[in-house]
């Protein structure tokens, strides 16, 4: 095959992206344009015109993302002994910590703690400091800590930060909270990315030596990035200046976990010589849609000049319907999806309803169930976390970091082996005085005045465990090791004490066990080095990457109910976009305070819209209750800018004087049964990967 056959079946927009083989280079990829289709090829034509595959680095932001990519790079260049390093920021900071974090004071085996593993570290934090539950509680220290961190701020900056008392309580805690982590030789998700900013800071010969394995780096969904991320993607690119950035701040709707759309929007400022190629081909949506689209998006004050243009044709106009109540809005989108089953050649898995909060959806459930529509509210319990999973994960970090508090506290008496509470506090309260961790109180747990002879034999019992299985699995595989663990602490028998009256939860929560001793057998057959480290790791990160979830869900053949945050990245034949209210979408918060977090709510309706490809409707309520009273609403100013009545967004709408706003007042009738035109296959059913952003 010929080096530029690639470019063969690509437009020229891509083709440019593509075919630029050398220096800065953003690519500007709007909704539906074939972004990853670019990155991919981008990749595989380096290769091909003799870059080393292992000299190229490939950034995203979910598993999900760098998997596909993989994938479709292996498609293109076949298999290799050596590949492309295509990772999340996570999966490439862990890397790099893994190989230098000694540097900037941690052990080389640190732990990285989870959610759990953190709410424990916090308690244990205002427990020391005296700070009590009812002026605090773990998961409220957690999220300002977390917000600092997300924007680099550090513990001996946080309280110049603080502007409310409770946030003060916090900077103080989070002092506390870092060091307690450092001291037990951990790290929580956030640290990866910090630690890493740190580690290039204070060790440059760390940083050249991380720079010097690449000459081309590509980096997905640019426009998320946060500071740390920018920082870190900067120092490893500036020797070698070849750097391509994709992605578009037109979808930028994460500020609220960190990320900067400056960072996108003034790409050419900080690489002056960059080549711009703007993807504006929407190969997803309907031409009415995008019309839509693009009038909204130009109210939006500082952007890149760009216009989806729609590679589909016409198309049916998107309706904006205003119904009297909240039931209204949810009876009416209900009865639209049974009544288009019914007379379409569609399934319940074309239909989406998006909305703005987590709040919105329970009328949009009743109604579902009432008329037996199945339906799916993307969210729920993750796999990792379930009881399960969190406990043998924490014995396995025990066998790995003793000295992991988190999940020493976890398993001491799970399942149980005679320890009181009562002892468990006095063995920490014993390792608070002395400075050290629990694990070394625990040979000394028989002196403790408030721990049993039966308390410190099951202490004396838990030790032995640890140790004997540290050896058992440096001798065998790391899953046959595992289920000997299990059997040997009687862990399915505990299920079954719990669950004694529920047969099928005991099945049920046994199956979760099994799957996670198959990941951990999985991992083993295709890592390169296999270690419990390793898979800890990757468990880590995947436990954090919400779409594996998201897809086994999205698997069924049933209506998405999802806030438009989760929706970005899918595409769904026909969408609703419901609460379309001022205080909803925009959101309260963001309408106090204006400015910038009213561009983002604008992007975030932008990317609700963009979901769409054949279908859309929009809909709000005249009145919501709130605190159990109907209260009046107004329209959301979104409305009025993609109705091109944006000039005067206080007038009261009028709905006849755009053909894209259709009052619903009545009850309109049935249609008659739509007929299939003479020679019109029916439509196939579509699996769970229709939703994926079609790249081409």
């Amino acid at each position: 095959m010929r080096t530029d056959s690639l470019l063969a079946g690509l437009n020229e927009p891509q083709r440019q992206a593509v075919a630029t083989n050398s220096g800065p280079l953003l690519v500007l990829a709007g909704a539906g344009t074939g972004k990853t289709r670019v990155v991919t090829y981008r990749i595989a034509r380096l290769i091909r015109r003799g870059v080393a595959a292992d000299r190229i680095l490939a950034v995203t932001f979910t598993n999900k993302a760098a998997a596909e990519m993989v994938e479709r790079v292996t498609q293109l260049i076949g298999k290799r002994d050596v590949q492309p390093e295509i990772s999340t920021f996570h999966s490439l900071c862990v890397r790099v910590l893994r190989r230098h974090i000694t540097k900037i004071g941690y052990p080389a085996k640190f732990a990285i703690y989870d959610r759990g593993d953190q709410e424990s570290m916090a308690a244990r934090v205002l427990r020391e400091i005296s700070i009590p539950t009812a002026q605090m509680k773990p998961g409220d220290l957690l999220y300002f800590i977390s917000s600092w961190k997300m924007r680099g701020i550090r513990p001996d900056k946080a309280a110049s930060h603080a502007q409310t008392d409770k946030e003060h309580l916090a900077a103080a805690a989070y002092r506390r909270y870092q060091h307690a982590l450092k001291a037990a030789g951990a790290v929580d998700f956030d640290d990866l990315l910090l630690c890493t900013e740190q580690l290039f800071i204070e060790s440059p010969e760390a940083r050249r030596s991380e720079a010097q394995r690449f000459d081309h780096i590509l980096i997905d969904e640019y426009q998320d990035t946060n500071g740390s991320q920018y920082r870190i993607i900067k120092g490893l690119a500036v020797a070698h200046r070849n750097l391509c950035v994709v992605g578009d701040d037109d979808q930028s709707i994460y500020g609220w976990r960190g990320a900067e759309v400056e960072h996108i929007l003034r790409f050419n400022v900080d690489w002056p010589d960059a080549k711009v190629v703007r993807l504006e081909d929407n190969y997803r949506s309907t031409a009415e849609i995008i019309a839509i689209a693009n009038r909204l998006i130009r109210y939006n004050r500082v952007r890149h000049d760009k216009s989806l243009i729609a590679a589909r044709a016409g198309g049916e106009k998107p309706k904006i319907l205003q119904f009297p109540t909240e039931t209204d809005e949810a009876e009416q989108t209900v009865a639209d999806i049974v009544r288009r089953l019914a007379r379409e050649d569609c399934e319940p898995n074309d239909f989406a309803i998006l909305f703005r909060t987590n709040e919105q959806p329970r009328l949009f459930e009743s109604e579902l169930r009432r008329a037996n529509v199945p339906y799916v509210l993307i969210g729920g319990m993750s796999f990792f976390d379930r009881k399960e999973v969190r406990d043998i994960l924490s014995y396995l970090r025990m066998l790995v970091t003793p000295e992991d508090e988190p999940s020493l506290l976890r398993i001491i008496n799970t399942p149980p082996r005679g320890i009181s509470q009562k002892a468990v506090q006095a063995m920490v309260d014993e390792a608070v005085k002395r400075g050290c961790p629990v694990w070394e109180v625990l040979p000394h747990a028989s002196r403790l005045p408030d721990c049993s002879s039966r308390s410190a034999e099951g202490v004396q019992e838990l030790m032995r465990l640890v140790g004997t299985f540290r050896k058992r699995l440096e001798e065998k595989s790391f899953a046959d090791g595992l289920m000997e663990l299990l059997r040997e602490i009687r862990y399915e028998e505990d299920i079954r004490r719990r669950l004694k009256d529920d047969p099928e939860g005991q099945q049920a929560r046994w199956n979760t066990v099994e799957e996670l001793v198959n990941a951990l057998a999985e991992y083993e057959s295709r890592a390169k080095k296999p270690s419990l480290t390793g898979f800890l790791d990757d468990i880590l990160l995947a436990g954090r990457d919400q779409d594996r979830d998201k897809d086994k869900q999205l698997g069924r053949n049933a209506v998405a109910l999802m806030t438009m945050h989760s929706a970005k990245g899918l595409e769904f034949p026909q969408v609703y976009m419901v609460g379309m209210e001022e205080g909803l979408l925009p959101h309260h918060r963001s309408v106090a305070v204006e400015g910038d977090a009213i561009d983002e709510e604008r992007r975030l309706c932008y990317v609700g819209l963009t979901r769409a490809e054949e279908r859309l409707t929009l809909s709000l309520a005249l009145t919501r209750r709130k605190w159990g009273k109907p209260r009046p609403t107004d329209p959301s100013r979104f409305l009025f800018e993609i109705a091109g009545q944006a000039d005067n967004p206080h007038a009261k709408p009028e709905p006849q004087s755009s053909a894209r706003w259709q009052p619903s007042a009545k009850k309109k009738q049935p249609a008659a049964k739509k007929q299939r035109p003479a020679g019109k296959p029916k439509r196939k059913k579509k699996s769970a990967g229709r939703r994926s952003q079609r790249q081409s």
